[in-house]
């Protein structure tokens, strides 16, 4: 089982391929605050849900001065076509080993109908200017997601 990240945690840098192959990484992102969410699967009902969520209140996040990054063990053309598919305006990244999910902490055990898997944990991070996280959130409700993670960052 990975570490859970809280507030105050020093955000893992991490470097990944975005739907057109480019190489984002966070470090990229430096002196710019920064929501990165983890999802488990392109085109599935709840991160659909999700990334709309995130694609509808961009606005809001950005003039909060945010800038959104989601990632998935998908590979690019799953989140390309996800991307497209959905409109979705911020960069989705490429994890297909996992290891950024696991050094967030967002990866491990959960039950899938009925089942115990292991696998990508809906999960969300705030991250400042400096690389420090701001906000920790796991087992996250994709549904009105977005409205409650603004309500967290102003409160």
């Amino acid at each position: 089982m990975t570490r859970h990240l809280t507030a105050g945690d020093t955000a893992p840098d991490f470097t990944l391929s975005d739907a057109e192959g480019r190489s984002v990484s966070l470090a990229d992102y430096s002196g710019t605050r920064v929501i990165v969410y983890f999802y488990p699967k392109a085109a599935t009902p709840g991160c659909t849900t999700e990334a709309c969520d995130f694609r509808d209140n961009l606005g809001s996040l950005q003039s909060a001065g945010y800038q959104v990054l989601g990632i998935s063990p998908d590979d690019q053309d799953a989140i390309r076509d996800f991307a497209a598919a959905e409109s979705l305006p911020f960069p989705l990244l490429s994890d297909p080993g996992n290891a950024t999910a696991k050094a967030f902490g967002a990866f491990g055990e959960k039950t899938l109908q009925g089942r115990t898997v292991e696998g990508t944990l809906r999960s969300t991070f705030a991250i400042d200017g400096e690389g420090t996280l701001t906000y920790a959130e796991y087992d996250v409700d994709p549904e009105g997601h977005v409205g409650r993670l603004r309500s967290a960052l102003e409160g």
